[in-house]
């Protein structure tokens, strides 16, 4: 089992309150599990009104293919109009095959 680890920094230039940068994260969070069935969660710059941080994980059972989902969720978060993706970082891990 193959299990992807990805980190999205985000810009949130339109907002201008934690309840602005809140409501485009949650949409972009939203939008991500639906598309991609992956879990997805804020997990950085929390407090901050222009920047976030999101998680996301998701399993598959060979690496290409978790590459892949991995490019198309980069792709798609980087064409959102209301965030800029300032950074993404990901791991690709090998569970529990010998």
């Amino acid at each position: 089992m193959w299990i992807a680890v990805i980190r999205l920094d985000l810009l949130i230039p339109g907002s201008r309150s934690l309840k602005d940068k809140r409501q485009a994260v949650r949409s972009l969070k939203e939008r991500l599990r639906s598309r991609f069935d992956v879990a997805c969660s804020e997990v950085g710059d929390l407090e901050s009104w222009n920047r976030a941080s999101l998680g996301i994980s998701t399993v598959a059972n060979e690496k290409p293919l978790l590459q892949d989902i991995v490019s198309e969720i980069s792709r798609y978060a980087q064409n959102d109009p209301n965030v800029q993706v300032t950074g993404v970082q990901k791991d690709f891990l090998n569970y529990g095959q010998e």
